[in-house]
């Protein structure tokens, strides 16, 4: 099952959830117990999104991390 982001109309708090897809609605905030919870576009995030597929990779020996991490 995916953790979807909500946010409470109630409470204006942001919670992540795990529910099943289809049946999110009902679900209630963990926080007030509310059912007026709406479900946040959310995007997700992919290890070398926006980079060049061919050639060399520049500053970081080739790794992929940009040279960001201790592996240098």
């Amino acid at each position: 099952m995916p953790i979807y982001e909500f946010h409470c109309e109630k409470c204006e708090r942001d919670s992540e959830i795990l529910v099943r897809s289809a049946d999110w609605q009902g679900t209630k905030c963990p926080h007030c117990g509310s059912a007026k919870i709406a479900k946040k576009f959310s995007t997700f995030a992919s290890a070398g999104a926006g980079e060049k597929t061919s050639g060399p990779k520049t500053g970081g020996g080739g790794h992929g991390c940009g040279g960001g991490c201790a592996c240098h």
